[in-house]
C-alpha cells in the first residue's frame, strides 16, 4: 500500500510516512485559500468540515469520493468528500467530518484514523471548509445514504498527487470569467473546492518531501 508523490522528484511513500509527515508538519502556508483567490469576510462564512479519506488498499493507496445526488439543493451532482456543515452538537471540526462521513457513507468513526488537517478553504458559496485527513482500512463496510449520495468511488492517490493532473479551467460566474482547479479522472470531473483542497493536500505533502 504505497503511493507516489511527484514533487522535486518522484517519491514513493507509505502510511508510515504520511503519519510522520502530519505529526511533524504544520498546515502548509502555500495553500489555495479559496474560490476566486479571495478572502471573504469571515463573519459571513458558515463553518463546514470534510473528510479526505485515504483508503489503504493492499496494492495502492486511494482516495474515496462521493457524487452528490441530483435532487440536493446545493452542489447537486458534484463530486465531493464526505462532509457538511458543522452543527452545534459537534465538539470540533474533526467530530463534524467523522459524523457526516458515517451519515453519508456508513464508515464509522472508530474505523478512521485521523492523522491531520489541511488549511481551511473558503468557497464562493459562503463556507469555510476544514479538510480532515483520515486513513481508512479495508474491507470497506459502506452504507450509503441514497438521499445525499448517488455514487461512491475511489481514485489512486498517486494520480491525485501528480501536478500534471492539476488543471486550471475557467467559466463564467456572475458576469465574469473565473478560474478554478479541476482534476479529471476517467469519466469523473473533480473540480472547484474539492480539487482545490486536493491541490492543498499535494502542496502540504510536497513541502515535506526530500
Amino acid at each position: 500500500m504505497r503511493a507516489t508523490l511527484v514533487a522535486s522528484g518522484r517519491r514513493d511513500f507509505d502510511l508510515g510516512w504520511l503519519r510522520q509527515h502530519f505529526a511533524s508538519s504544520p498546515v502548509s502556508v502555500d495553500a489555495v485559500y479559496g474560490d476566486l483567490d479571495a478572502r471573504p469576510d469571515p463573519s459571513f462564512l458558515k463553518a463546514a468540515a470534510v473528510l479526505l479519506p485515504i483508503v489503504a488498499r493492499p496494492d495502492e493507496l486511494t482516495v474515496l469520493f462521493t457524487r452528490r445526488t441530483a435532487q440536493l439543493r446545493a452542489h447537486s451532482g458534484q463530486i465531493s468528500f464526505p462532509g457538511g456543515r458543522i452543527e452545534e452538537d459537534d465538539a470540533s471540526e474533526q467530530a463534524a467530518a467523522l459524523r457526516e462521513t458515517e451519515e453519508e457513507v456508513g464508515i464509522a468513526a472508530s474505523s478512521i484514523e485521523v492523522i491531520g488537517r489541511l488549511a481551511d478553504y473558503h468557497t464562493r458559496t459562503g463556507f469555510r471548509v476544514t479538510p480532515v485527513v483520515g486513513l481508512v482500512g479495508v474491507p470497506l463496510a459502506l452504507r450509503v445514504d441514497a438521499r445525499e449520495v448517488d455514487e461512491v468511488f475511489e481514485v489512486p492517490l498517486s494520480f491525485l498527487l501528480d501536478p500534471a493532473n492539476h488543471q486550471r479551467h475557467s467559466r463564467e460566474f456572475q458576469g465574469r470569467q473565473v478560474q478554478y482547479y479541476a482534476i479529471p479522472y476517467r469519466d469523473y470531473y473533480i473540480w472547484g473546492a474539492t480539487a482545490g483542497m486536493l491541490v492543498n493536500f499535494y502542496r502540504h505533502l510536497a513541502a515535506g518531501a526530500p
